[in-house]
């Protein structure tokens, strides 16, 4: 053999071994990655679609990580679980990443999933109730201490109701209050509530914040100023392989659907599927995409906040919310 075909043999062989490693070590990545969890917001439903999708179409995996999604819920508030590093990412309300930076708690939002809030208040069809002016004389549902009162009242503020001439009711999850008309107006969530009421055959009226230049961001991703400045590699493939299952979910809500089953028992297709239907537009309800956010609205919600009294301090904005790890 000539020696020319011998150098070339064996750099041929190098090339071969050399892709060999890499392409072992890319695989050993996928499947034993850095472990870390995600906790959702609430229980398991297609209101998380995007994580599911993300975990289920191995974004996550290809990306070298090894993601665990955990539900949320009242004993699962995520902003403590990821202070307290039970968990290193969750999904909040951008109202409570503010609330939580005046608290000293440097948690940082890194993408916007809910542009457009879910939050509505609704009333039965059959009552005629379909703007604020009209609550005055009934009585009004009120979810109170979080972001639902936080809404609804700067809500009344801004469509120019006097809260005094009509009863606020504490009310929690249960909404038999409303079909059984011993309260008439409900707050509630356009994506859950109000679609349960219209299955059990009581059709709704909903009465969106935005119309009364109520604009909240709604579910955000977010994590730990550590978590940026240590890992911000695993910061970085945490939220594009999010926010790539979830521009996944805009163009096959089906299957959206069917990986949101394999997460709960307790989950119903056709339930999910009109959950999926009507989050679509409020996870991207302009041309902006998937995941965006600006200083402008975080700015505009901190005053919110101020005014309504939820927040006495302004926190810096820029330490809020960053975008450096958007795709």
């Amino acid at each position: 053999m000539k020696k020319s075909s011998i150098i070339i043999l064996a750099i041929v062989v190098i090339v071969l071994i050399i892709g060999g490693i890499f392409w072992a070590v890319k695989f050993d990545k996928g499947q034993n990655g850095e472990k870390i969890s995600i906790r959702l917001k609430w229980l398991d439903q297609a209101q998380f679609a995007g994580f599911y999708y993300a975990d289920k179409e191995g974004y996550y995996k290809k990306s070298g990580l090894d993601v665990k999604l955990n539900a949320g819920g009242v004993d699962f508030p995520a902003i403590q679980m990821v202070a307290g590093n039970s968990d290193q990412f969750g999904v909040t309300g951008a109202d409570q990443i503010l609330l939580a930076r005046e608290k000293g708690i440097p948690v940082v939002a890194l993408a916007v999933i809910y542009r457009k809030s879910p939050f509505v208040l609704f009333t039965l069809k059959d009552s005629g109730i379909t703007a604020p002016q009209q609550f005055i004389g009934k009585k009004v549902g009120v979810k109170l201490g979080g972001n639902e009162e936080l809404t609804y009242r700067a809500m009344m503020s801004n469509a120019g109701v006097d809260t005094k001439k009509f009863e606020e009711i504490p009310v929690k999850f249960d909404i038999t209050p409303l079909l059984t008309k011993q309260i008439d107006v409900w707050p509630g969530y356009a994506i859950n509530e109000p679609i349960t009421a219209e299955e059990q055959g009581y059709p709704v009226n909903l009465i969106w914040p935005s119309d009364y230049n109520v604009n909240l961001y709604a579910d955000t991703l977010f994590t730990t100023e550590d978590m940026i400045k240590n890992k911000p590699d695993v910061v970085r493939e945490v939220v594009q392989a999010t926010i790539k299952g979830w521009e996944q979910v805009l163009k096959n809500p089906e299957q959206a659907v069917t990986y949101t089953l394999q997460y709960s028992d307790k989950l119903n297709r056709e339930h999910e599927t009109k959950m999926m239907n009507a989050s679509i537009p409020l996870v991207k309800p302009d041309s902006n995409p998937v995941g965006f956010m600006d200083k402008a609205t975080w700015e505009s919600m901190q005053t919110l906040l101020l005014k309504q009294g939820f927040t006495k301090q302004a926190v810096d904005i820029d330490k809020t919310f960053t975008t450096e790890f958007l795709p």
